[in-house]
């Protein structure tokens, strides 16, 4: 991320009053911590910021502080005054915004944050993404202090709950040396660090429970144990009246085969007809986000997902189809996106900045 991107949002911030700000469908840990502190620091620094998300589709999430300050998405068209900032983090599609944002922020000026790989999206006024980042937490941890913004412990657990989900408890490979300097800045401000982690990787609903023994049922594993795939179907959401936040992690579970190289799970969600979703999960320098490519989707090298708009098992043998065309070949070697180091960045307590000088990472 170079410093023009910072120069362009602050002036697309400072050019504007009241802002809305909003990620992906079915949010996840860095859609809504990112969002989440984005408002928190945007009301500090003197706009009316607010983010926006489907409240039915936190699941777990639910539990973090800021929360209750969220705009439903439903509510959004019964708003007063009208935005004049629209700030899309973690995505960089309009397709896969939530429905009701879509007619409210179009037209609007918009400025993209984002850290998935690939190219910049067909929208948005200016683009504040950087692949190299291990996520959308990191970059607005970056954009904080390159400001001088100071964070509150609002804003400071929902950027920790944006980095640690991404990074997978800072594990994977976009975990760079500054995401961890990131992290001790943060547990600075009163970070709740072990309920954070309790809750999300070890605590499940009854209904999480259900959706997880059925998948566990659906496991197929092929290719000498090289490719697994787990499936919740409609009915089996309807069953236990459960929501894709209930089942976010199932792809996990074909992961856990030993010989495990691509794991795949396939799912519905109730409400939608003859729209498959698939999470995929790789190894071993296989591409995920190459793969998910093939059917319009994206991500991550080793964390992907796409949409399929056909019936269950066409989506599977469409997806079979396309993982074993990729396997026929040894995979490429990968080279992620590195950052370059910048020893400006000083993550240690310290006066704010307060012009243009500003420490940028």
């Amino acid at each position: 991320m170079n410093e023009t991107g910072f120069v362009e949002a602050k002036a697309l911030i400072d050019g504007a009053k009241r802002i809305v700000i909003s990620g992906h469908l079915s949010p996840d840990g860095d859609t809504l911590g990112s969002a989440i502190a984005l408002a928190r620091l945007l009301k500090a620094y003197g706009k009316e910021a607010y983010a926006t998300a489907d409240l039915n589709a936190l699941g777990k999430l639910g539990f973090m502080k800021g929360v209750e300050d969220i705009i439903p998405v439903r509510k959004l068209r019964h708003q007063r005054k009208k935005f004049d900032l629209f700030i899309c983090v973690d995505c960089r599609s309009l397709d896969r915004l939530p429905p009701e944002i879509r007619g409210v922020v179009d037209g609007l000026p918009t400025l993209v944050v984002d850290h998935h790989d690939g190219e910049a999206g067909s929208f948005g006024k200016v683009d504040m993404s950087d692949a190299s980042a291990s996520s959308v937490g990191e970059i607005i941890w970056r954009f904080a202090r390159w400001n001088g913004w100071e964070l509150d412990d609002v804003a400071a657990e929902a950027l920790w709950v944006s980095i640690v989900t991404d990074t997978g408890r800072f594990a994977y490979e976009k975990c760079s040396p500054e995401t961890m300097l990131v992290g001790a800045d943060l547990l600075r401000h009163n970070v709740r660090k072990e309920l954070i982690n309790d809750i999300i990787y070890n605590r499940f609903s009854n209904k999480a429970m259900q959706l997880k023994r059925i998948a566990w049922k659906s496991l197929h594993v092929w290719r000498s144990g090289r490719v697994a795939e787990v499936t919740l179907t409609r009915d089996d959401f309807r069953a236990v009246r459960g929501t894709k936040a209930d089942a976010e992690d199932a792809v996990e579970i074909p992961r856990l085969c030993q010989r495990n190289e691509v794991a795949v799970y396939f799912y519905q969600i109730p409400d939608r007809t003859k729209e498959i979703r698939c999470s995929i999960r790789t190894r071993n320098n296989w591409n995920a986000a190459e793969l998910a490519a093939r059917f319009g989707g994206g991500g991550h090298l080793h964390a992907s997902g796409c949409t399929i708009k056909t019936s269950m098992s066409a989506a599977k043998r469409m997806m079979r189809s396309a993982i074993k065309e990729m396997m026929k070949c040894p995979p490429k070697q990968l080279s992620l996106p590195t950052a370059k180091p910048d020893t400006k960045t000083n993550p240690e307590p310290a006066p704010a900045p307060s012009d243009s000088t500003a420490t940028s990472a």
